[in-house]
Formats: structure tokens, C-alpha cells, sequence
């Protein structure tokens, strides 16, 4: 590598080590934990979270790690970022927010629907919950599932299928996460929230501004209560 961009007349070369060497050190080795901290305190304690369970995990989880090689450089960038398939990592304060919201921690048994890169899911496992996290593309499942496990994350469990019906066999959960709008809350979803369990879902058309909304189950009766505006991708069913 040295002799070849160093050779004389390998103009081109030279020019492809400048670019490239850049992205394989933002990949592998570098940890980039001063940009995780200023992510968090810039763009998420400044817009008011302040749960310690849900920053230290922002803290902890390497955003990079989780968006493809050209986007590393951006993934602390305040924004969502494209992950392939259509789909998107969302922007680190709603990662945040929509964590908190849901209170996660150890011995609470989270439902995660629309796994993506897998980001979200981390964050849920950093802060001690036991995850569950189901993704309708397989190739986005399979991704994820493998990075979790080479991230140290393989306890989360992953699973390729239509988030719509959630997970039966491992209900009734704590809490659930849902990425993705849809127009109404799957009844499936309500029926394996635990008594006093919440669920935190983008709720609108997919083409227009959603409602991020928080959903509470106590007995038989859910109360929903709107958060703020969002924007999310749209939740896929299997045809």
C-alpha cells in the first residue's frame, strides 16, 4: 500500500488511498466516543432527555457500526441516515426519546418491531433489557442479527417476519417499540402488552407527517396520549 501510493506516475491510486483509508479507520478502528458523547449531550439532553439508563446506553453503542461504510461518517450527523432496502436508522434524539418513553432496564422484556441495522435494539440491550426484534426484509434481518452478534449483542433475539402478529410465544412484554407507521396499532401488538405495559408507535399515513404516540394498557382498556410530530418509513406487511 505504501509502495503504491507513494509510486510515481500512480496518480489514480494515491488518489483512491486518500479517500479510502479515511472510511475502513471510521469502520474499524476508531471507537469515535467523543462524537457518541457530544451526540448525546448536543442533540439529546439538550432536547430534554434525561432518563441515566437511556443516555448511558447512547453513550455506549457504536452508531458507526450500525449504517453502511458510506454513510459512517455521517452517523452522528443529528438526522436519520438510509440503511438500504428503503429503509432508514433513525435520528439519534428519536432513538433516545422513544427510549426513554418506553423505560427500559434490566428484568424488562422488550418487543421491538422493525429491526433495520439493529440500532435500536442495541440500545435496548445496553440498557439491560431482554430484546426481541422482528424485521419483514431478510436481508435487513440477517444483517442485523449478524452485527448484534459481532457487537457483543447476541442476546438480542432477531427474527425475519411480518411485525403485524408480533411474537406470541414470548409475549406478554413490558414494553413495545414499534420503527415503522402504520395507520392503526396492529391488535396483535395490544393483545402481548403486559397489564401496565406501554408501547410507543408512529401512528399516520405513511406520505404525510405522523403522530408518535404512546400507548398504555391497564386490564382491558388502552389509553393513548400524542408525543410530537414524526416522519418514519412505512410499515411493511407480507403480501
Amino acid at each position: 500500500m505504501r509502495i503504491a501510493c507513494g509510486a510515481p506516475g500512480r496518480g489514480l491510486i494515491l488518489f483512491l488511498c486518500i479517500v479510502l483509508l479515511p472510511l475502513t479507520a471510521v469502520s474499524a478502528g476508531n471507537d469515535r466516543s467523543k462524537e457518541r458523547l457530544a451526540m448525546v449531550t448536543e442533540q439529546i439532553v439538550a432536547r430534554g432527555v434525561k432518563d441515566p439508563v437511556t443516555l448511558a446506553a447512547m453513550r455506549e453503542v457504536p452508531r458507526h457500526r450500525f449504517v453502511p461504510l458510506v454513510q459512517a461518517a455521517s452517523a452522528y450527523d443529528d438526522r436519520p441516515l438510509p440503511i438500504g432496502h428503503g429503509q432508514t436508522i433513525s435520528q439519534p434524539f428519536i432513538v433516545a426519546y422513544m427510549t426513554e418513553t418506553i423505560q427500559p432496564g434490566p428484568g424488562k422484556k422488550i418487543l421491538e418491531i422493525g429491526t433495520g441495522s439493529g440500532y435500536q435494539a442495541a440500545i435496548l440491550a445496553a440498557a439491560g433489557a431482554e430484546v426481541y426484534s422482528i424485521e419483514i426484509i431478510p436481508a435487513l434481518a440477517d444483517s442485523a442479527t449478524q452485527r448484534l452478534r459481532k457487537l457483543g449483542y447476541a442476546a438480542v433475539r432477531t427474527r425475519a417476519a411480518d411485525g403485524y402478529y408480533g411474537w406470541a410465544e414470548h409475549a406478554p412484554f413490558d414494553a413495545i417499540i414499534v420503527t415503522a407507521a402504520t395507520e392503526f396499532v396492529p391488535p396483535p401488538l395490544i393483545e402481548q402488552l403486559k397489564d401496565g405495559g406501554l408501547m410507543i408507535v408512529p401512528v399516520g399515513s405513511p406520505f404525510f407527517m405522523q403522530t408518535l404516540m404512546l400507548v398504555q394498557k391497564t386490564g382491558e382498556t388502552t389509553t393513548s396520549t400524542s408525543l410530537m410530530p414524526v416522519r418514519f418509513v412505512p410499515f411493511q406487511r407480507a403480501e
